[in-house]
């Protein structure tokens, strides 16, 4: 909460700029009545106002303690310690292994009869001949052997009938043709003599050959 000298400035401070604003009350209209006097605060200006006072807050009740209360540690009673029903096994001093235990001895095998010797060289099996085969018999006897190869002789082909003109063909041209040449063209009128080079001035004279 605010002092009540704080709360009387910032009220003074909200007048002054309200009537800082133009209004109805203070605008210059021509049948506006006359304007009011200027008013006089009681207080003094805000310039020379005095400071609040620094009075610090007095609480109803002391102040909360600047430190959290910890009450003091109550020691847990001690716990019975835990007997064995039998008094605990030594600790190993080293990893335990058992001691393997031995396999009952296997029955050597009988053979029904005695084992055949081990070979000394690999057995290779007789070759089992196949019973021969009967020579095939021709029915003709066979031909024999080619010496060169075979080529069958050249049978020619029948003439071609020779072709019919309809009409007979034309003879075949003894010289190369040639057009008859054309007549001379005839001017209607003598061709012009060609111009002659009319010079301005006098033309030079010839040059001498030494």
């Amino acid at each position: 909460m605010g002092s009540p000298t704080a709360l009387l400035v910032s009220t003074l401070l909200v007048t002054l700029v309200s009537l800082s604003f133009p209004s109805e009350t203070t605008a210059s209209y021509a049948h506006s009545p006359p304007a009011s006097p200027p008013y006089h605060y009681k207080s003094h200006p805000l310039e020379h106002s005095p400071p609040p006072p620094e009075n610090p807050y007095h609480y109803k009740s002391p102040p909360p303690p600047e430190k959290p209360y910890h009450p003091p540690s109550v020691p847990s009673p001690p716990k019975e310690p835990y007997h064995y029903k039998s008094p605990p096994p030594p600790p190993p001093k080293e990893p335990y292994h058992p001691p393997p235990v031995p396999s009952p001895p296997k029955e050597p095998y009988h053979y029904k009869s005695p084992p055949p010797p081990p070979p000394e060289k690999p057995y290779h099996p007789p070759p089992v001949h196949s019973p021969p085969k009967e020579p095939y018999h021709y029915k003709s006897p066979p031909p024999p052997p080619p010496e060169k190869p075979y080529h069958p002789p050249h049978v020619p082909s029948p003439p071609k009938e020779p072709y019919h003109y309809k009409s007979p063909p034309p003879p075949p041209p003894e010289k190369p043709y040639h057009p008859p040449p054309k007549e001379p063209y005839h001017y209607k009128s003598p061709p012009p003599p060609p111009p002659v080079y009319e010079y301005k001035s006098t033309p030079p004279p010839p040059p001498h050959h030494y």
